[in-house]
């Protein structure tokens, strides 16, 4: 897929794609809000600029491989891959319907251009490994990148990938931590402290950046040094601000697993044709 370089194309992608993801869930009446939202800039970089795929060839044997670990933010990786042109971007209003391919959690076999089944929280990084060291093991130039959850930090089998991924010097796996700081029931830190997460990962010998993940430049400056950094694997803390975009839903930990309104879609909606148009005319969020 040819690679968008200018910036200002990019964001106004990620402003469509997060009218979308609120499309989406209204017609669904079920599903997750902010943090689709707020990994749309992080998506939009990574399918539009830094990974190396074909939406016409999704088996394509020399494509990157992206793992969504915390499945339950699908609406931005569905939104994102029908904006590339894997599937019809109307196939998106069949989110979480009966018989649909969008289901509430991504199914392999069910859409192109996904790479796992995601739904237990903390098992991608793991899939990640493995897919990073079959590719080392085949002597292939692939890359992995795997997006990961500061919610699913709790679960003990994410701290088993980062051992084994670091003891192998997986160097063609760049991790992506969603540090929004909520879930389900909270703030991280109220729930399980997460934080210092930076020095946890140095500690166990990765490679760590830390960037604002709803920066676009910084996003691109992150992750393309990220591909070519040898020895270690490499972690990428974006924090970033869920439901962005969204005034009413930033920073609000109860918009983690609810839709809106068909009222609210209206405000939320019109709130971001706000923002399309200040990246129109250069005055980004």
């Amino acid at each position: 897929m040819k690679k968008i370089k200018d910036t200002r194309k990019l964001k106004l992608i990620a402003n469509k794609i997060r009218q979308d993801i609120i499309k989406s869930l209204t017609e669904a009446g079920s599903g997750h809000s902010a943090g689709p939202l707020g990994m749309a800039d992080v998506l939009t970089a990574l399918y539009f600029n830094v990974m190396e795929h074909d939406p016409k060839n999704p088996g394509w044997g020399k494509r990157d491989y992206f793992v969504l670990s915390n499945g339950h933010i699908c609406p931005v990786l569905y939104a994102t891959l029908a904006n590339a042109g894997y599937f019809p971007e109307a196939e998106l209003m069949t989110l979480r319907k009966l018989g649909s391919r969008l289901q509430g959690h991504p199914h392999r076999a069910a859409l192109p251009g996904l790479e796992t089944t995601s739904g237990p929280l903390g098992s991608g990084l793991s899939q990640a490994a493995g897919m990073a060291y079959g590719l080392r093991m085949d002597q292939r130039p692939n890359r992995v990148f795997c997006l990961t959850s500061d919610g699913e930090h709790n679960e003990g089998n994410i701290w088993e990938a980062v051992l084994f991924i670091a003891k192998n010097k997986l160097d063609n796996l760049t991790a992506i931590l969603d540090r929004n700081y909520i879930q389900i029931d909270g703030n991280t830190e109220d729930v399980m402290p997460l934080d210092p997460v930076k020095e946890k990962y140095l500690a166990f010998n990765w490679n760590v950046i830390e960037i604002d993940g709803n920066n676009m430049e910084e996003i691109l400056t992150a992750l393309s040094p990220a591909k070519r950094l040898s020895g270690k694997p490499a972690m990428v803390i974006a924090r970033n601000v869920p439901g962005k975009g969204v005034s009413f839903m930033e920073n609000n930990y109860e918009w983690h697993g609810k839709p809106p309104t068909q009222e609210q879609a209206e405000i939320a909606l019109a709130e971001l044709e706000y923002w399309r148009e200040k990246i129109v005319a250069g005055e980004e969020q």
